[in-house]
């Protein structure tokens, strides 16, 4: 029977969660170049475009349909048969078309995510085509193994309370993968300004906010475990925020803003996993320890040659590592007795069920976005040219500038020039170390 409170919730959730993708977008439009801006903005915008009539014409039904244990039926083909009536296995109180639009936004913003990676020099056509079909290939079959009705690694026994492995493990490593398809920028990382930081904590403080939606709306009621995803979530971010500002200051010799931003989002990763299965006290414990694996990781990526402009696979695929494997530790049936009994309780058999989701959801991801972007690659080159890349992707891709000529130019002057490191009156890098 459906409960016009459960149902009011994941409504309003789902509008939070809608609100993440802007969020995403501002959050890396101010870490990018200005000549970069739109474009950067656009590859999360188009996600909400494409990826939401994919969602209803085939990805919710491989999704969420009855099928096997790797991939779902055919059933629910745009949506047919998809009606007002809460389905038991997708929430018991709330329409069944409730939970489709509210699974969509997760879908939207995953592949979103993995922009990060290549901003400013993968074509967007490219880019387009990868996302539409990263989602059917990748997140829908990933999706069914973890909260499908027969997914395998639910029957594993493993628990993901909303997307720890599903959004963040798979977006980061394609992310890490789709670097090192497109390639290492032309220009070092030295000279790519982050030409907005404020833009960069507003985005922050969107999807911080639209958090709570992602979180709590996985509850699929407006109770006590969607309480509890709620105080969970907050204090994982808060944690995660302090913890990388002690980093900073012991690190740098100064607290940054946009590594507060950043700390911000590895922490509302890590609690993901989680955020219905652990104690408060737990989820700072998380906040803190993926905090610190992430920024750990940043710097270990400097000595790669795989250039994930954004650390994507740092703070998405670690952090949301961390936070699963840590749920096998935290999690406690005191906390919600649907949930399971961690480690900390004498439950290894979790611990093991959390490690297999990792390396399996790390794995498949990893061939999946290969294989995408072999397909992509086929049919449309993957990146622009040098010259496009060296002057700002904006104009020629998408025949726009953020800004004003005049500002345009003041702002591109003020760059530190290639091969040396920003002073203090240039505008910090995006390498977060440099």
């Amino acid at each position: 029977m459906i409960d016009s409170g459960n149902t009011a919730w994941v409504l309003v959730s789902t509008a939070l969660v809608l609100l993440m993708t802007p969020g995403l977008a501002f959050f890396y439009g101010g870490l990018v170049r200005s000549s970069q801006v739109l474009n950067t903005i656009k590859m999360s915008f188009v996600s909400l475009g494409v990826g939401s009539v994919l969602w209803a014409l085939l990805g919710y039904s491989l999704a969420f349909g009855s099928g096997n244990c790797l991939i779902g039926g055919f059933e629910w083909l745009g949506l047919q048969g998809v009606g007002a009536t809460p389905n038991p296995d997708y929430g018991e109180t709330v329409p069944h078309l409730g939970f489709v639009v509210f699974q969509m936004m997760f879908a939207v913003i995953t592949p979103a995510i993995i922009s990060g990676a290549v901003v400013g020099r993968m074509r967007f056509k490219a880019y387009t085509l990868f996302i539409a079909l990263w989602m059917l290939v990748v997140y829908a079959p990933l999706a069914h193994w973890v909260w499908g009705p027969q997914g395998w690694i639910a029957d594993l026994g493993a628990i993901d309370f909303a997307g720890g492995t599903v959004v963040h493990v798979s977006a980061g490593v394609a992310a890490l993968v789709a670097a090192g398809f497109v390639g290492r920028r032309q220009q070092p990382s030295e000279g790519e300004a982050a030409h907005n930081v404020p833009l960069v904590v507003l985005g922050a403080a969107l999807l911080w906010f639209g958090w709570f939606g992602f979180n709590a709306g996985s509850a699929l009621a407006a109770d006590g475990i969607a309480a509890l995803a709620v105080i969970t979530t907050m204090l994982g971010a808060a944690a995660a925020v302090a913890t990388w500002m002690v980093l900073d200051m012991w690190h740098l010799g100064k607290p940054s803003i946009t590594g507060a931003a950043i700390g911000a989002v590895v922490g509302l990763v890590a609690i993901t996993p989680g955020a219905g299965f652990v104690s408060p006290l737990a989820a700072v414990c998380i906040g803190a320890l993926a905090s610190v694996a992430s920024y750990v990781a940043i710097a270990m990526m400097r000595s790669t040659r795989v250039d994930d402009a954004l650390d994507v696979f740092a703070c998405h695929g670690i952090g949301g590592a961390v936070g699963a494997l840590l749920t096998g530790v935290f999690a406690t049936k005191a906390a919600n007795p649907d949930g399971a009994d961690g480690l900390l309780t004498g439950n290894f058999d979790l611990m093991l069920a959390q490690g297999v989701s990792v390396v399996a959801a790390a794995a498949f991801a990893a061939a999946g976005t290969a294989l995408v972007l072999v397909v992509t690659r086929a049919v449309t080159p993957l990146r622009v040219d040098d010259d496009v890349e060296l002057a700002g992707i904006d104009v020629f891709e998408h025949n726009e500038r953020a800004y004003s000529p005049t500002w345009f130019e003041a702002v591109e002057a003020t760059a530190p020039a290639p091969g040396r490191t920003a002073s203090d009156d240039d505008l910090p890098s995006t390498a977060y170390f440099d």
